[in-house]
């Protein structure tokens, strides 16, 4: 059994009655949406024509939301429908950036997420979902897939139907008869600053002027593009500047001890250990940048209260999980290490070098799986993004123990490895980014997002914080010698936390719907 959804746009009156009765049966609050109708325009007066779109969750058979919950909150029930439990929803938003249908929000009154259900409690009593009954065209067709002879497996296998974003591969079960395919693909439409008879969230209209000065979608004289008119408000940046300092923090704690178990395995290779590792500096920066990045993210739900059931109701295929569990492993070789050299048992720090760097490196990488895993946001599906966090790392990490170093007056007495270190990973950085951003990208989305960096919005922050600030003058400091080197480590610190956030906030200023 698959229930799914056909939505004849060739009925549509755009009545926005589905919407109504949505709300009325699920308790939705003023300002949310389950279900909604876009109307969009295509054509130029008086050869304008305008096109109904009913969106909301599309049940897919392969849920990204489902994989990237944290805690199971969202699952796929035996009859297909992905439904939610707001008692273990912890508020973190990663379902919202892994929907590429922008079906999620978060309900200002649990502060949890939701969707459309299907109406589950309906259907388990044997009902059609609200929407379905009150459609004055029945333009909204519901029941099961898998039955040939029901009314809706004989139109998907009749008709002419598409689907939205096919190429996602989450095998959506909503399907359109009738629809404009610009009506359903927001890469086809010009994005307006303002509605027929509603007024933009001055976020969203922020975003609609980013896109619109870019220059690289304009009507043509057939008027392939569609004109949104009306539409309902979605989340503007779910993840904030929050998300892009757990980045920076997490590289500094994760790069801090891979550095020095890096300089344990090269030195004991000689059979003797360099200075500076029997410090505890390594360790503790470890550990403060490791408790900072536990807050942030904790500080990011919209349920911080419930930040345990990442432990106790975890979902194991969720990278959010993973990475909780890496991150307490980390946090306890670290203390081990922190203790070994506080008791003079250095030698224990050969055995905790090899365990130690390979968590080090799994702390700053399993965010690019993570990552990996919202795929509403298709800037974030780079494969240079694994050996990015571990250069961030890197530098992260060699920055901050050079500044350490400088403060403490030379006592760990590496700052001329540092400043190497650091040279090398900012030249490496450069690189990784100019491939990154000047490549070419698998979508147009991706494509548009990276332009926003290097042409749009972002432009002036990339290449005088990032580039010029956070990357070229450092190397140029680096390379006077070790003294300069101290300005250098902070002026790229600086410029990491400004590309990680310029990076979380170009990848969700591309519209999904």
């Amino acid at each position: 059994m698959r229930y799914g959804f056909v939505i004849d746009q060739r009925k549509c009156i755009g009545c926005h009655a589905c919407t109504v009765a949505c709300k009325e049966e699920n308790h939705v609050p003023v300002g949310a949406f389950r279900t909604w109708v876009k109307y969009v325009e295509r054509g130029e007066w008086p050869s304008t024509r305008r096109y109904f779109s009913v969106l909301r969750c599309n049940h897919c058979e392969s849920a990204p939301c489902v994989t990237i919950c944290p805690t199971r909150a969202l699952y796929t029930r035996d009859d297909g429908i992905v439904d939610f439990d707001r008692d273990r929803c912890i508020g973190c938003k990663a379902c919202m950036q892994g929907c590429p249908y922008d079906a999620l929000y978060i309900d200002p009154d649990t502060n949890t997420a939701a969707k459309c259900h299907y109406c589950a409690h309906r259907v388990e009593s044997g009902l059609e979902p609200a929407c379905v009954v009150v459609c004055p065209e029945q333009a909204i067709i519901s029941g099961d897939l898998d039955d040939p002879q029901s009314p809706i497996a004989r139109i998907v296998a009749g008709e002419q139907v598409q689907v939205r974003k096919a190429e996602q591969g989450t095998r959506p079960k909503v399907f359109y008869v009738g629809a404009d395919t610009a009506a359903l693909t927001p890469s086809l439409q010009t994005p307006e600053p303002t509605y027929m008879w509603a007024q933009r969230p001055a976020g969203e209209v922020s975003l609609v002027n980013m896109l619109t000065a870019l220059g690289d979608k304009k009507d043509d004289a057939a008027g392939a593009m569609a004109r949104p008119v009306y539409d309902a408000p979605h989340a503007v940046l779910p993840w904030g500047w929050k998300v892009g300092a757990y980045l920076w923090t997490k590289s500094i704690a994760a790069g801090s001890l891979l550095v020095a178990a890096l300089a344990v395995l090269l030195g004991g290779a000689t059979g003797g250990l360099p200075f500076w590792p029997q410090a505890p500096v390594a360790p503790l920066l470890a550990l403060v940048f490791l408790a900072l990045t536990t807050v942030l993210l904790v500080a990011d739900l919209k349920r911080p209260d419930r930040f345990f059931f990442l432990l106790t109701k975890g979902n194991p295929s969720s990278w959010l999980v993973i990475g909780g569990w890496i991150l307490m492993a980390y946090g306890a070789l670290a203390t081990l290490w922190l203790g070994a050299v506080v008791t003079g048992r250095t030698s224990w720090l050969l055995i905790l070098a090899l365990p130690s760097g390979a968590l080090a490196a799994a702390t700053a990488g399993y965010s690019a799986y993570l990552f990996g895993q919202a795929e509403g946001r298709d800037f974030w599906q780079s494969p240079l993004l694994l050996p990015h966090l571990l250069i961030a790392a890197l530098i992260g990490g060699s920055a901050s123990l050079l500044l350490v170093d400088a403060v403490m007056g030379a006592e760990v007495g590496a700052r001329a490895d540092f400043a190497l270190v650091l040279g090398t990973a900012l030249v490496l950085n450069a690189i990784m980014l100019l491939a990154e951003l000047g490549g070419r990208h698998a979508s147009l989305d991706a494509g548009r997002a990276a332009k926003l960096i290097t042409r749009g919005h972002f432009a002036t922050r990339f290449w005088w914080g990032v580039i010029a600030g956070g990357t070229l003058l450092p190397i140029a400091l680096i390379a006077i010698g070790p003294v300069a080197a101290v300005p250098g480590a902070v002026l790229a610190l600086v410029g990491l936390w400004i590309w990680e956030d310029t990076w979380i906030r170009a990848g969700q200023s591309i519209p999904l719907s």
